[in-house]
């Protein structure tokens, strides 16, 4: 099989070159529109209806794409994400912000996550777009992934786009990706009462009351390993990850406030909310009797654990076509978003997590061609000879 490397390359260079950074610090929040606007031209260059959804409003206004060929039930969804992480420039060698192919690799940022997944997608179409389309062919392109998931939950919101598959384009070096973790971000602050340090009596101290609701969490991080367990993953149980803490000003001064922060990766069966219920009442046991007043929060929404359907035809399709069996990864996608609107989901795309989210993050040449191959055999039976 050839590709157009030419042509490749200058549409993954075209969606780098576009700065998309999602950060929970305003400071480096960016909106995605110039990506998604980019996109959806050289969709509908290729055939496509485009419609762009707003997720939040300007300044920094996010949107999603979904970019269509054909019509009726059924069909294909490939997805991805628009967004990237922050970076510290100086700690690349090459320019983050433009494609630079060296030793057989891509350099730039976000081209394994996962701006190069949508130009591989422009390649994997061309020489199928002569054809009749008889069950649609989704392009879906999300924001904000890397922080909040809100592009993934704006869609659960509208209950759309509808398809019988998904394939999410993450990079799992071409390895059908069935299960993963969930992630939730939590924060507890401890409002005490300050005071003179020569007497215990003259405040009420924080940093004691968190010392005890951080025994709490340990002991819940135990009853968590003993209460789930799955065969799927190479660390078998749930974590509860105590992250970071900071509280008081002085240390002659009784502390008044402290602030502990940390997440739990979720594996399948376990929910979001029952967790956060059942430590809002560890935490009130502890602090009720110490006259511990307390704010308990999410940092962000979270995101649910993923499971493939047992019965999965996309998993079946991929497996076929690529020779690796089902795996499970330790990173949360978007996933369990789309297959909450019933489509039939996995997690598959060229590139290697292990390049991600660090300076001269690259994706392997190697893998470009078997992931088009891949894809347009996919696309043809899912759309082109629908079942």
């Amino acid at each position: 099989m050839s590709i157009d490397t030419s042509s490749l390359l200058t549409h993954i260079d075209s969606l780098i070159k576009l700065p998309s950074i999602s950060s929970a610090n305003a400071a480096l929040d960016m909106s995605n529109r110039p990506v998604v606007e980019h996109l959806a031209e050289q969709f509908e260059a290729l055939g496509f209806q485009c419609e762009l959804i707003s997720c939040s409003p300007p300044p920094r206004e996010k949107l999603n794409l979904i970019a269509t060929r054909g019509s009726g039930p059924g069909g294909l969804i490939l997805a991805g994400h628009t967004d990237t992480v922050p970076l510290d420039e100086a700690l690349w060698s090459v320019d983050p912000f433009r494609v630079t192919e060296r030793d057989g690799r891509l350099y730039g940022l976000g081209v394994t996550d996962m701006k190069g997944f949508f130009a591989i997608v422009m390649e994997a179409l061309r020489p199928l777009l002569q054809f009749e389309f008889r069950e649609p062919l989704i392009l879906l392109a999300t924001a904000d992934e890397e922080t909040s998931m809100q592009g993934a939950r704006r869609l659960v919101e509208l209950g759309r786009p509808l398809a019988r598959a998904a394939i999410i384009g993450e990079p799992t070096s071409l390895q059908p990706v069935n299960a993963h973790k969930g992630v939730m971000m939590e924060s507890i602050r401890l409002l005490g009462r300050s005071g003179h340090s020569s007497n215990p009596a003259l405040g009420n101290n924080a940093l004691d009351a968190m010392h005890a609701v951080i025994s709490e969490l340990m002991q819940y991080r135990q009853e968590l390993r003993q209460r789930y367990s799955s065969t799927l993953f190479e660390l078998p149980y749930p974590t509860l990850n105590l992250g970071s803490i900071h509280g008081g000003d002085n240390p002659n001064r009784i502390c008044g406030h402290c602030e502990l922060e940390f997440d739990i990766r979720l594996l399948p069966g376990m929910h979001i909310d029952t967790l956060r219920q059942e430590i809002g009442q560890r935490i009130s046991k502890v602090t009720e009797p110490l006259d511990m007043s307390y704010e308990y929060k999410p940092l962000f929404a979270g995101a649910p654990a993923f499971q493939a359907d047992s019965d999965s035809g996309i998993l079946r399709a991929v497996e076929r076509l690529t020779g690796h069996g089902g795996i499970s990864a330790g990173f949360g996608t978007e996933a369990p978003f789309l297959q909450s609107m019933g489509i039939d989901t996995i997690v598959m795309g060229p590139g290697n997590i292990d390049q991600a989210h660090q300076p001269d993050e690259y994706m392997s040449v190697a893998m470009i061609e078997p992931c088009i191959d891949t894809l347009r055999k996919l696309i043809t039976q899912h759309c082109l000879k629908p079942e």
